[in-house]
């Protein structure tokens, strides 16, 4: 792959795990308002945040 589209690809990556990585912490903050908060649920989901942080910054490490 050129490397001028290899940078394009690894970009538009970080734009999808920024992405999703906001759409969890949303997730998140909305499980936490709830009055019957499912912990289990929550938790799932900061670890799936916290996966998608550390991607995040293995691709910008690389770059």
């Amino acid at each position: 792959m050129h490397s001028t589209a290899l940078a394009s690809a690894q970009s538009a990556r970080l734009d999808a795990l920024r992405a999703r990585h906001a759409s969890l912490a949303k997730k998140i903050e909305q499980e936490q308002g709830r009055a019957a908060v499912s912990e289990w649920y929550v938790r799932d989901l900061k670890k799936q945040k916290l996966k998608l942080k550390e991607e995040i910054e293995e691709l910008r490490e690389a770059s």
